[in-house]
C-alpha cells in the first residue's frame, strides 16, 4: 500500500490549498520555503506575494527558520518540485485555523507512533494505519476526536483488530473536544411599540459579544414565538462562560429598555 509520504511526495499540493512552511532562505526578491508534510516539496514566495503594498525591507516579514502559512499559486514553470505561494493572500484568522489544524496532525502521527509501539507495529504498518485513518476521517486527528467522543466510532467506519482500543484508550486520554457549547432558551415578550423589531435588537445585541480573535460565538435562532434558541461555542469553559453572561445580560437589558420581560433557562 502506498504510504502518505509516498503519495503527498508524488503529487504535492493543490492549487489554492493552504500550507504550512518553513523559511529555509530569505533573498532579496523573495523567500525559499520547504513545505511540511510533503517530502522534498519546496516553495517560493516572490516579494511581491509577501505582503500588500511596498516591502522595503523584506527580512522585516519573513525569515531564516519562521514557520508561516501560505497560499499555494501554482507549481513552478521549470521545477516540477517548487510551488510559488502567497503569504499576503492569508488572512489572519485562517492562518490560525491552518497552523493548529497541522499542530493537531503533528501531535496525531507522534500518538499514533506510540500506539503502534504498544501494538508491535512496524514503521510500514504506522504509515499505512495513519493513511486509512486520515481517508475514513478527513484527518487523522479528526480519527482521535471521533474515537475521543465515541468509543465505537472506529467499528463503524469498518476497522478491526485488537488495537482499537488502545487507539480509544489513548484519545479519550490526550484528545480534548474542540470546543465547550452552552446552550439555553430565552422567552421573550415585548410590551413596547416597537415589538419584533425590539427582539431583533435584543438578540443581535446578544450576537455583538461574539468574538473571532477568542474563536468565540454567539448565535441566535428563533424556536418559536415567544422562544429563542441561544448557543454559544469557545475553545474552553471559562470563556463560554464569560460569554454567556455578558450576551445574556445585555440580551436582557435590550428587552428591558423596550418595555419586555425575557426568561432564560440554561440547558
Amino acid at each position: 500500500m502506498m504510504t502518505i509520504d509516498d503519495k503527498e511526495s508524488n503529487k504535492g499540493p493543490e492549487e489554492g490549498e493552504l500550507v504550512v512552511c518553513t523559511v529555509t532562505e530569505v533573498k532579496q526578491n523573495g523567500a525559499y520555503v520547504s513545505i511540511n508534510g510533503y517530502e522534498n516539496i519546496n516553495g517560493f514566495i516572490f516579494i511581491g506575494e509577501i505582503a500588500s503594498g511596498w516591502v522595503k525591507n523584506i527580512r522585516g516579514y519573513v525569515r531564516d527558520g519562521q514557520r508561516v502559512v501560505c497560499k499555494v499559486l501554482r507549481r513552478g514553470k521549470k521545477d516540477q518540485d517548487t510551488f510559488e505561494l502567497s503569504l499576503k493572500s492569508v488572512s489572519e484568522e485562517r492562518r490560525r485555523e491552518t497552523l493548529q489544524s497541522w499542530k493537531n496532525e503533528q501531535r496525531a502521527t507522534q500518538l499514533l507512533k506510540v500506539i503502534g509501539e504498544k501494538v508491535g507495529w512496524n514503521e510500514e504498518e504506522i504509515n499505512e494505519s495513519e493513511f486509512e485513518l486520515s481517508s475514513a476521517f478527513g484527518t487523522l486527528y479528526s480519527a482521535f476526536e471521533s474515537a475521543a467522543q465515541d468509543n465505537n466510532s472506529l467499528e463503524e467506519a469498518g476497522f478491526i483488530g485488537d488495537w482499537i482500543s488502545e487507539f480509544v484508550e489513548t484519545a479519550v486520554a490526550n484528545i480534548i473536544p474542540p470546543f465547550v457549547e452552552i446552550r439555553g432558551i430565552c422567552s421573550i415578550e415585548i410590551g413596547g411599540p416597537k415589538g419584533v423589531e425590539a427582539i431583533k435588537e435584543a438578540l443581535s445585541e446578544a450576537e455583538s459579544h461574539a468574538d473571532l480573535e477568542n474563536e468565540i460565538s454567539v448565535n441566535c435562532f428563533y424556536d418559536g414565538a415567544p422562544k429563542y434558541r441561544i448557543e454559544i461555542k469557545a475553545p474552553d469553559y471559562k470563556l463560554a462562560e464569560s460569554a454567556w453572561l455578558t450576551a445574556t445580560k445585555s440580551l436582557i437589558s435590550s428587552v428591558k429598555s423596550n418595555q419586555g420581560t425575557a426568561e432564560i433557562e440554561r440547558h
